[in-house]
C-alpha cells in the first residue's frame, strides 16, 4: 500500500462534500480525475470506500473507519508544513554575524545603519568573538556568516573576499596639540628607530607585519605584545609606542589621541573576508548584506 496525499485529500473531499462533481470542482480537478483518484486508493485497500447511487455518494462501513484516520493524517501534514514554512520564513528573515570584536564596534554599525534602512524586514543579530570562536560559530551553523582576516578556510567552510585593507603605522600624535591629519603615509623604513608594540607573535596578521618588519632589521620577539587592536592603539595613545595594524582600525584610531599613516614602500594590502558553511544556502538577506558590506569598505579604510 502507498496511498499518496492527492489521493488522501480527495477522499477526504468526496466524503465531505458527498458528491463528486462538487468534491472535484473544490478539489480543482476534473470529475474522472477524482475518480480515478478514488479507484485507485480502493484497488489500494482491497475495499469499497464509498456507495454510489445516481444520487447519494455514502460512506461504506470501510470508508467510515478510515475517514478519521486520513483527518488526522492530513491534519497533521498541513500544522507540520505550516509550522515549517513559518520557521523558514522567520530563518530567511533573520541574517545571523559573527566578527572580531574591532569589526563589530567599529565597523559594523555604520553598515548595520545602512542596510536596515534599505531592508527593515531584516532582523541582523551581532556575535563579537576571537577569529577562531567566529570560525567554530559558522561551522556549527550558529552564524550564517562570519568576517575577519581569514588566511585560509578552515576545513567546512567557503572563504570569499569582500574588502581590502592596507597595513598602516599608528603613531602618538606631536606634542603640539594640533590635530593629525585624516591618514598620512609613511615608508616601512621610518619605523626603524621607533619603540614598537604588537600583537602575539603568532598572531596572522603580526606574521605579515613581522616579515616586512625583518627587511628593516626589526623583528623582536620581546616587543611588548597584546591580543586586541583596541588595547594596541590606547597603549599608543598613553605613549607606550608604535603599532601597525591594517586601515580597517581606522574608525577605532579616530577616537584617539594618535596618528595614522599608511606605510609604503612596499604598500602592503591585506584581504578581509567572509565566511560562510560549505554547501549552505545563500539566501537574499545575505546577498543584499554581503553587497552593502563591500560597498561601505573602501570608505571604512581611508
Amino acid at each position: 500500500m502507498n496511498l499518496s496525499t492527492r489521493q488522501m485529500r480527495a477522499f477526504l473531499q468526496v466524503a465531505r462534500m458527498g458528491n463528486f462533481t462538487r468534491a472535484a470542482e473544490q478539489a480543482h480537478i476534473t470529475q474522472a480525475g477524482l475518480s480515478i483518484l478514488i479507484r485507485e486508493m480502493e484497488k489500494q485497500l482491497g475495499c469499497r470506500l464509498f456507495d454510489r447511487t445516481t444520487r447519494v455518494v455514502s460512506l461504506t462501513p470501510a470508508g467510515r473507519r478510515l475517514l478519521p484516520v486520513v483527518e488526522r493524517l492530513v491534519t497533521d501534514l498541513d500544522d507540520v508544513a505550516a509550522e515549517l514554512g513559518a520557521e523558514g520564513d522567520a530563518a530567511r528573515q533573520t541574517l545571523r554575524i559573527a566578527a572580531t570584536p574591532l569589526v563589530s564596534s567599529h565597523l559594523l554599525p555604520q553598515v548595520f545603519t545602512t542596510f536596515r534602512a534599505a531592508h527593515p524586514q531584516v532582523s541582523l543579530r551581532l556575535f563579537d568573538a576571537d577569529l577562531r570562536d567566529v570560525e567554530a560559530m559558522v561551522a556549527a551553523g550558529d552564524a550564517d556568516v562570519g568576517l575577519g582576516f581569514f588566511f585560509k578556510a578552515a576545513a567546512g567552510l567557503e572563504r570569499t573576499p569582500v574588502g581590502r585593507f592596507h597595513l598602516m603605522r599608528v603613531a602618538p600624535c606631536d606634542g603640539d596639540g594640533e590635530e593629525p591629519p585624516a591618514i598620512g603615509t609613511a615608508p616601512w623604513s621610518a619605523l626603524r628607530s621607533a619603540e614598537l608594540l604588537g600583537l602575539p607573535p603568532g598572531n596572522p596578521i603580526q606574521k605579515v607585519i613581522d616579515q616586512h618588519l625583518a627587511t628593516i632589521g626589526r623583528v623582536d620577539a620581546q616587543r611588548p605584545a597584546f591580543n586586541f587592536f583596541g588595547t594596541l592603539i590606547s597603549m599608543v595613545e598613553a605613549g607606550f609606542g608604535t603599532a601597525v595594524m591594517p586601515t580597517f582600525a581606522l574608525a577605532a584610531c579616530r577616537r584617539h589621541r594618535v596618528r595614522t599613516d599608511v606605510l609604503t614602500k612596499p604598500k602592503v594590502g591585506l584581504d578581509f573576508f567572509r565566511i560562510t558553511k560549505r554547501g549552505a544556502h545563500e539566501t537574499e538577506a545575505m546577498q543584499a548584506f554581503v553587497a552593502t558590506l563591500e560597498k561601505a569598505l573602501p570608505a571604512l579604510s581611508r
